[in-house]
């Protein structure tokens, strides 16, 4: 089996969010927005797809590195990738590695008429989820006050949710950021969902080194899982100096480079306390899995960043604790269990216990409506 051809399809769909100036996601009027999927072709009919893409990329770049190639060998391919980077940084990015690797992992499943999650070694069908919410925003009754944010909370773990992750207010509101505001929200969530609910904070990514200590500091003393993000992570020292004064676990890193180079640098410098890692960070699932055996050699917990069929997959063939599939983003004014036009079921279904159970399809389990896709086409 050889792949033949990488083509990306463009179609209409419908979004009822925006992004800020700063590319944070906020609930808003309901718009048309374009979508795209990748579908890998082989001279023998099989095909893998993923969501993302862009047909420039695939006919400049990947194109020249995959066609002809057998695409059961993914790791020879995304290793190509990986090197072929180096010169094309500015087209070849982790996110469009990423989306080739999960339309290789597709392929197979599809193929072979197994999931994913089983070809990479399955431990679980299910896992349990965490409310994750968009950024703090100044919409009257969204995610305005530090009230709002505790409402919000005993929502989620009414419908089921045992933990809760708040993203507190970033620019360009205009007096963000402020750590003793977010210990406000943060109080407020604690609060309203009582002792018993996992709690934990994604904040403002540049806080200073003395903000981020009042931060966990604070989180401490609110009995909170875990404090995520709160410096620029480029500053690995930094982030070592933060560990080693608080009590309160350190997630990272989750949005610095170098895959799971990256990832070793901070396990051996003991920058952080659970290590972090998404498809989309990482330039896939081939690598988000070198993450996992990583730290399971450090005897290291592993948290998975993001949403997704690809993440889902990982953490349901992880034999360390992996121990949240992060749902979301999530707000007072989306209904999250609506599902996308183009699909015919949503791809993280949740039950009322809080367990996201993963699709027992062949391939990653997206439930794809191609008809959708043909008649809302963008040629």
């Amino acid at each position: 089996m050889k792949i033949t051809d990488v083509q990306v399809e463009r179609f209409r769909s419908i979004s009822r969010t925006t992004r800020d100036t700063e590319g944070h996601g906020h609930p808003g009027p309901e718009r048309q927005t374009v979508q795209s999927l990748t579908r890998i072709c082989t001279d023998e009919g099989v095909e893998g797809y993923c969501f993302g893409g862009n047909q420039a990329v695939m006919d400049s770049v990947i194109k020249p590195a995959i066609v002809g190639e057998d695409p059961m060998y993914r790791e020879r391919i995304w290793h190509r990738l990986n090197a072929w980077q180096r010169l094309h940084k500015g087209t070849l990015s982790d996110r469009v590695i990423a989306t080739v690797d999960m339309a290789l992992w597709d392929l197979a499943g599809r193929y072979l008429r197994q999931p994913v999650y089983k070809l990479l070694g399955a431990t679980r069908d299910k896992v349990l989820a965490y409310a994750s919410t968009m950024c703090g925003d100044e919409l009257p009754g969204g995610l305005d006050t530090p009230d709002a944010y505790g409402r919000f909370a005993l929502a989620c773990k009414e419908r089921g949710y045992t933990a809760f992750k708040l993203h507190t207010w970033m620019p360009p509101v205009p007096w963000a950021p402020d750590p003793r505001r977010d210990l406000e929200a943060c109080a407020a969530v604690r609060q309203a969902v009582g002792p018993e609910m996992k709690l934990m904070l994604d904040s403002y990514h540049f806080y200073s080194r003395e903000e981020a200590l009042l931060l966990g500091r604070g989180l401490e003393k609110l009995d909170y899982y875990w404090i995520e993000e709160p410096m620029d992570e480029q500053s690995v020292s930094s982030y070592v100096w933060l560990t080693e004064q608080l009590d309160i676990p350190v997630l990272g890193p989750e949005t610095a480079e170098g895959k799971m180079f990256t990832r070793a640098e901070w396990i051996v410098r003991q920058a952080a306390d659970i290590s972090r890692g998404g498809v989309g960070d990482v330039g896939g699932i081939t690598p988000l899995m070198k993450i996992v055996h990583l730290c399971e050699s450090f005897g290291m917990r592993m948290e998975v960043h993001g949403g997704g069929p690809g993440n889902l997959s990982v953490l349901c063939a992880m034999g360390i604790p992996g121990e949240f599939y992060e749902r979301g983003l999530l707000h007072p004014f989306i209904d999250y269990e609506q599902k996308p036009p183009y699909l015919k079921a949503l791809p993280d279904p949740m039950d009322e216990e809080g367990y996201v159970h993963i699709s027992k399809e062949p391939g990653l389990g997206w439930d794809i409506d191609f008809d959708y896709i043909d008649t809302h086409r963008v040629t």
